[in-house]
């Protein structure tokens, strides 16, 4: 093994070289590109917040235009997944971590400038939105990478770790920004917004700000002391996994497990601005939002360590079941059109249950991928980051088609309807081609 950024006769298959060097490398490198992930899908999921108070502070923007807002991230990063799918290969892991890193850095200085200016327009925020989605389309980078370093026998829990404790970064901007956003920690930069109806000043421009250090830091961090493993495909040749049906029907399957999840998490709080604070007008999204993605984090922690031992067919097939479920009780019980606060605690209790499923399926599926493709690591890694890339757009799916089936029926129950569908479909696929006894591709 030379000394240099490239790992040349990494081979974490075999048990001997992984024991005396391959293990210590794979954790330090899941170390690493762990911190930093979560701190990508901290600044993918501002606008989770921002949206929230940018009415309270006088921007004068419609729920059509907050709920885009909300959508731009998830948008920029499914399109920005695509991207990260194939980058590993071309740049190998060090280059693609720490650029990814640094570039975050930009939309945060963008916003936390934008909110302390009045006259900072809808477009310009959409821009920054979108810009933020850098942090969302990074994720088909760093799991890729994981994959290539650990074998397979471990992939599980360390794909578990990985993306688990990279989702905490939902629930830590959900949960931090409220907490810091009446510090005036920035005000030396001019900061301080008055919200009209109490005439509190708060400081919007924190949840931006406090960010930019850590990933400063944790970009040099990345620079210095990570390592590649050379995989050599071109961009050309890594388009082979499309011309396997199974890519589609793992896309299909992560969708309904990752896709639920972030997309849940990104309309969660908009879904109480619109439902139930109507009904009460106290109540604050922010109080309850980062729970949902805090348990949806946890358990794909804890269970990618059960699917190394389960297998993750199983446990996507349970997933599956309790998602249609859930869904169809969310639509038929009544609580996509409220009619008192008293749904409220039966609404949050079910969302909160469909984000403890969707960790556990989101630990599975990414148990099943390089079970399913295990001819090739290099193919099974390109799927894993491709069908990151379009759970990715789930955000931008909740956001704007709740938005449209409301504009279309007056309520969401059309689009949690679309959700069901899907649901039933993608467990069907699940378990005739992976579950049932004699399937096609046992995983």
């Amino acid at each position: 093994m030379k000394n240099s950024d490239w790992l040349t006769n990494y081979d974490a298959s075999n048990e001997t070289f992984w024991q005396n060097e391959g293990k210590k490398i794979a954790w330090k490198t899941l170390t690493i590109t762990t911190i930093a992930l979560t701190m990508s899908f901290a600044t993918w999921f501002l606008f989770s917040v921002v949206v929230i108070k940018l009415p309270k502070i006088g921007f004068k923007f419609s729920d059509n235009q907050l709920f885009w807002l909300a959508a731009m991230p998830g948008l920029a990063g499914g399109l920005l997944r695509i991207l990260n799918t194939f980058l590993i290969p071309m740049f190998g892991t060090k280059k693609v971590i720490t650029v990814t890193t640094f570039l975050k850095i930009i939309p945060l200085l963008m916003l936390g400038f934008a909110v302390m200016d009045p006259s900072s327009t809808f477009g310009y925020f959409m821009l920054i939105a979108f810009l933020l989605g850098i942090g969302g389309g990074d994720f088909s980078s760093y799991m890729p990478s994981t994959s290539l370093f650990f074998p397979k026998k471990e992939l599980g829990t360390a794909l578990g770790v990985q993306a688990g404790i990279g989702n905490f970064g939902v629930s830590l901007v959900q949960l931090l920004s409220p907490l810091i956003i009446g510090l005036s920690i920035f005000s030396f930069m001019g900061g301080g917004e008055i919200i009209a109806e109490t005439g509190k000043t708060i400081y919007l421009e924190n949840i931006a700000f406090i960010y930019i250090i850590p990933l400063f830091l944790v970009g040099i961090w990345a620079w210095f002391s990570l390592k590649s493993i050379p995989v050599v495909a071109s961009f050309k040749e890594q388009m082979d996994i499309f011309g396997d049906k199974h890519t589609w029907y793992c896309t299909l399957t992560y969708f309904m497990t990752f896709g639920t999840f972030a997309g849940m998490a990104a309309a969660f709080p908009m879904m109480i601005k619109s439902l139930y604070v109507p009904l009460e007008s106290d109540l604050d999204p922010l109080e309850f939002a980062f729970y949902g993605p805090l348990i949806g984090s946890a358990t794909r922690v804890f269970f990618g360590k059960i699917a190394d031992k389960t297998g993750g067919a199983i446990l996507t097939h349970i997933t599956g079941i309790a998602l249609i479920i859930l869904f169809s009780v969310l639509i038929f019980g009544g609580f996509l059109t409220p009619t008192t606060i008293d749904q409220f605690p039966y609404f949050v209790g079910i969302v909160m249950l469909i984000f403890f499923f969707t960790g556990i399926g989101n630990a599975a599926t990414f148990k099943q991928f390089p079970m399913i493709f295990s001819d090739s690591p290099r193919k099974a890694a390109g799927v894993i980051g491709w069908t990151a890339a379009i759970a990715a757009f789930g955000p931008f799916v909740f956001n704007v088609l709740i938005s449209t089936s409301k504009s279309i029926s007056g309520d969401a129950r059309l689009f949690f309807g679309l959700m069901l569908f899907i649901c039933v479909f993608a467990t069907f696929i699940n378990w005739k081609f992976y579950t049932k006894k004699g399937c096609e591709r046992p995983s």
